[in-house]
């Protein structure tokens, strides 16, 4: 994604995969590599969501569409879009957070029990 047309979108999608990467980056080297399938998809998807809400919020959750003497009214082809992609950009996060180790709980002491 390097080069002088770099869109707005890759340059979001650069900065997820950063991010995740960073939060991924303890896992073993079989784990890193499905962690990096996953992640290109999680980052392009949120990206691809970000765009679609823009849409929406934009033209409404509703469209018309002419047949013949009448409309109709439907469901944007955005919002189908939208719904069906956070479902499978939901299940992609949870697979990819599937991958990280339990967080290690760590008792604090406090001073009352010291005493």
């Amino acid at each position: 994604m390097s080069g002088k047309n770099v869109t707005e979108k890759e340059k979001r999608i650069d900065k997820e995969k950063k991010r995740l990467k960073s939060i991924t980056s303890e896992l073993s080297k079989e784990k890193q590599e499905v962690a990096d399938g996953l992640i290109d998809e999680i980052a392009f998807m949120r990206a691809t969501l970000e765009n679609l809400k823009a849409e929406i919020n934009e033209n409404g959750e509703v469209d018309i569409m002419p047949q013949g003497e009448y409309s109709i009214r439907r469901q944007s082809p955005e919002l189908q879009s939208y719904n069906t992609m956070i479902q499978r950009y939901t299940t992609a996060c949870k697979t990819l957070f599937d991958l990280l180790p339990d967080e290690v709980v760590v008792e604090s002491s406090d001073d009352f029990e010291n005493f």
